[in-house]
């Protein structure tokens, strides 16, 4: 019995020899005429990529990454979580990759990029589907997969709108790698049209910043360049966490006609781990205001350990300092 075509309706004519006749378990039939309207949906139509396809095991050195980037550097807690998930009970879905279009014997990933950089920090071989599909498929699975699962911030949405158009991608294309219409895909690239490169990247991805705070920013920053640069330049900016980082120079760029005012001076992030680096513990001081940060594999329940003993660990607080003090 033949294959399934998975891809029907996502590539034009000229590419359909590539797969069967049949009609796919979510077409899309063009992104101005049927775009797909919830999360749901959208993993849906990642998840056809990978329905009734044979599932192999590969060596993760040799999968290279996507030619497309579309994250501003991983969620180090999220990575974890995924770390210790697939180290307890295995990889439990399959990532998709293409054979490679310019290196015989290696492969390219369409979408799964942390999953392969666990598989290699693990030592384990990588769970896979190989499917032959050209760049044009790859960014449109690649985007709907990432969309759909990777609770991507507005900011690297746009960023990845931009990079697809200036690869020459048409609006079609990259409304439905974004499961969004023209309108939203046009907002997107004006944004990082008109805020440097430079400028967004350390910002960084701004999770809880959503697009018309972003647009807002963008109006500002190409009227007051001096003040971008003023803020970016402060010692303090990047110790700020990126949602904060974002807050500080909206703020300045609103304030009218006043002189860019300085954050408070912060001392030296602290850290501690042990030594078989189950925990990591990171201390920041702001004022008279200390964060403790606890990560890593049993991050979670030191943390806990922590809050459930908040009495005892100020008592030992308290006897230390009549110890230091004589009293």
């Amino acid at each position: 019995m033949a294959r399934k075509n998975l891809l029907a309706g996502l590539v034009e004519a000229e590419t359909e020899d590539r797969v069967s006749a049949s009609a796919a378990a979510y077409p899309i039939r063009g992104a101005s005429k049927s775009m797909i309207r919830s999360v749901n949906e959208l993993a849906k139509q990642a998840d056809a990529y990978l329905e009734g396809e044979h599932v192999v095991e590969l060596d993760p050195s040799a999968v290279d990454g996507s030619f497309v980037s579309d994250r501003m550097g991983d969620n180090e807690e999220q990575y974890q979580e995924l770390l210790k998930a697939i180290r307890e009970r295995g990889q439990d879905s399959p990532i998709l990759v293409r054979p490679h279009p310019s290196s015989d014997g290696r492969y390219m990933i369409v979408f799964g990029h942390r999953r392969v950089r666990v598989a290699r920090e693990l030592g384990r071989k990588v769970r896979a589907v190989v499917k032959e599909i050209d760049d044009k498929t790859h960014v449109i699975a690649q985007g709907q997969e990432n969309s759909a699962r990777a609770n991507l911030s507005f900011i690297e949405k746009a960023m990845f709108a931009k990079r697809l158009e200036d690869l020459g991608y048409d609006r079609d294309v990259i409304s439905s790698a974004l499961a969004s219409n023209a309108a939203a895909v046009s907002k997107m690239v004006s944004v990082v049209t008109r805020i440097p490169a430079s400028v967004i990247g350390k910002i960084g991805s701004a999770t809880s910043v959503g697009r018309e705070r972003w647009v807002e920013l963008s109006l500002l920053a190409g009227k007051k360049s001096e003040v971008v640069n003023a803020i970016l330049s402060e010692p303090e900016f990047g110790e700020l966490e990126s949602n904060e980082r974002f807050e500080r120079l909206l703020a300045a760029l609103k304030a009218k006609g006043k002189p860019v005012r300085k954050v408070a001076v912060r001392s030296q992030a602290q850290s501690w781990v042990p030594e078989d680096k189950s925990v990591s513990v990171s201390v920041k001081k702001a004022g008279k205001a200390i964060t403790i940060a606890v990560k890593e594999v049993d991050g979670s329940r030191f943390g806990t350990w922590i809050s459930d003993n908040l009495g005892n660990l100020y008592e030992a607080f308290r006897k230390s300092e009549k110890t230091s003090t004589g009293d």
